[in-house]
């Protein structure tokens, strides 16, 4: 408003002064005045919103960082191709670097998994749905790949994809956006009630005497009573109830009748 109403006083003086109404030199005197006023107000306008930018949160981006872990944990293809995944994947140079260094371990299993995540890594490269791109962004003050893969995800205002438990807490202290894959396979597992009818396969004995263990399709753990020596063999069972553990949910059953 002070701005509008300097230039529509000085726009009525000048008016007035090319009329013949007003002195000119007064009027120019003014005017210079004005101009000075307007120039100084309109300064501290872009200054004020400079700062506000600056302090602004660093805007979201539909970039999402993988960490190993979740290349290695190998779901991710399947989830990025399924369409459920609307994001565009980067991994860093130094994801890849690690990743290959893993690939190249002598212990056997180690090995195992790094080779797995090279695939999962080609596979999401080659996808014609969510293609991946390797980018070459660093950050050389930090030496640990957990805290280069946190700086970069909040440098390019990116999500984080991954497994790892550590750098789930880590990354969401430093305000950054995780996806963890566990999480997600955890939201999707159905919902068995007390009553329901399953068929499980027996894979071994329980603790406890009597008890036979088997497993649903999401890998949940299933107790059945009555069930010992049953190891191999598949059976109806009625779900009997329900604990959440620090694993998971485990389920309860029964031999059906």
């Amino acid at each position: 408003m002070t701005v509008r109403a300097i230039v529509l006083g000085v726009t009525l003086l000048l008016v007035a002064a090319a009329a013949g109404w007003v002195p000119f030199r007064p009027v120019s005197l003014v005017a210079a005045f004005a101009t000075l006023v307007l120039a100084g107000e309109i300064l501290v306008a872009m200054r004020e919103r400079a700062a506000a930018s600056a302090l602004a949160p660093e805007a979201k981006s539909r970039e999402a960082l993988i960490d190993t872990s979740a290349l290695i944990d190998g779901r991710l293809a399947d989830v990025a191709e399924s369409g459920f995944l609307d994001l565009d994947l980067i991994v860093p140079e130094f994801v890849l670097r690690e990743l290959q260094h893993v690939a190249d371990s002598e212990e056997p299993m180690r090995r195992a998994r790094g080779r797995r995540g090279l695939d999962v890594l080609q596979a999401l490269r080659d996808s014609s749905r969510l293609p991946l791109r390797v980018v070459d962004d660093d950050v050389p003050e930090e030496r640990a790949v957990d805290l280069k893969l946190v700086a970069v995800a909040r440098r390019r205002g990116a999500a984080l994809i991954t497994t790892d438990f550590t750098l789930n807490k880590v990354a969401g202290i430093r305000d950054v956006v995780v996806l963890n894959v566990n999480d997600l396979a955890h939201a999707l597992r159905p919902v068995v009630l007390p009553g329901e009818t399953l068929r499980v396969t027996i894979v071994k004995d329980g603790k406890e005497p009597g008890q036979g263990v088997g497993y649903l399709a999401d890998g949940t753990m299933i107790v059945v009573e009555q069930a010992r020596g049953f190891a191999g063999r598949t059976i109806d069972v009625v779900v009997t109830s329900a604990i959440q553990t620090a694993a998971g949910k485990m389920f309860f059953a029964k031999p059906a009748e």
